[in-house]
């Protein structure tokens, strides 16, 4: 068997192989929303979305309005917070420190953090946030929610720098223009989408987790602005309803489930749009 051969059977063992991972992958995807859908779509009401929670055993409809809230604000801080730091570190890594020691340290770095379980991230920020105050709070949630955001968009916004050639740099500089604004104008307008996408997916993480919730800004049963106090948040309620034995907080529970679920998707979609006509 000649080499030509030999390379021809691995590409299609190699495709064969990804093929069928990726349907694997498409099936998965399609039974948990399946899933997802048939088991939350009980629950659905305009209670979920204007009343608050009910105790179980009085047999009343209650919602989750301070839930929804609570999860939009702890998201909507983290991201305040996180999206500028990461792309900012993102740009550093790319353009100021490509291929130095400290550039290869951050990238490697933020890799790690990156593999992290979310569980380490929200026991740090419990010890640094909520034991010295002596009480949940809602900043300590959205500061743990950064810490997870961060090197998301660091690294994904450096990879999309990266992909802007260099020669484009080079051609700018020659012709006289500043260092920022090669960068400001030219570098991060040709990697806009990639690093959009980058952080609509990192968003997208954050808005589901759990974890860090649970040791930082824990849980409330009422709505609250106040980020000094415990804060609601719809990730720690599905799994404390999920987790319950009243069949009412279960449906509350899947509901919820398949609200985040479909905003998120739908969220993704609509920015994708939004950057594929930026694009053109």
């Amino acid at each position: 068997m000649d080499l030509r051969m030999l390379r021809k059977i691995k590409g299609y063992i190699m495709l064969f192989l990804s093929t069928l991972a990726a349907i694997i992958g498409v099936v998965l995807l399609f039974a948990i929303l399946y899933k997802v859908i048939m088991a939350g779509i009980d629950g659905l009401s305009l209670n979920l979305f204007t009343k608050d929670e009910a105790p179980a055993f009085l047999h009343e409809t209650g919602g989750l309005r301070h839930a929804f809230v609570g999860q939009l604000i702890l998201t909507a801080i983290a991201s305040l917070i996180g999206i500028p730091i990461g792309i900012l570190g993102g740009i550093y890594l790319s353009e100021y420190a490509y291929n130095s020691k400290i550039g290869r340290f951050l990238s490697s770095l933020a890799d790690v953090s990156i593999s992290i379980p979310t569980i380490i991230i929200g026991t740090f920020i419990y010890a640094i946030l909520v034991r010295p105050l002596g009480h949940f709070n809602g900043w300590a949630g959205a500061v743990a929610l950064s810490v997870i955001l961060i090197p998301i968009v660091m690294r994904t916004t450096e990879e999309s720098l990266k992909l802007i050639p260099w020669q484009l740099r080079e051609s700018a500089l020659a012709l006289g223009t500043p260092v920022y604004k090669v960068i400001k104008d030219i570098v991060i307008k040709s990697a806009l989408t990639g690093i959009f996408t980058g952080v609509s997916l990192a968003v997208a993480r954050i808005a589901g987790e759990t974890a860090p919730l649970l040791f930082t800004s824990f849980s409330k049963n009422t709505l609250s602005f106040n980020m000094n106090e415990p804060v609601a948040s719809l990730t720690v309620s599905i799994f404390t309803y999920a987790s319950s034995a009243f069949e009412s907080w279960i449906t509350l529970a899947w509901a919820a489930a398949l609200v985040i679920t479909v905003f998120i998707l739908i969220t993704n979609i609509i920015l994708k749009q939004i950057m594929k006509r930026r694009s053109y």
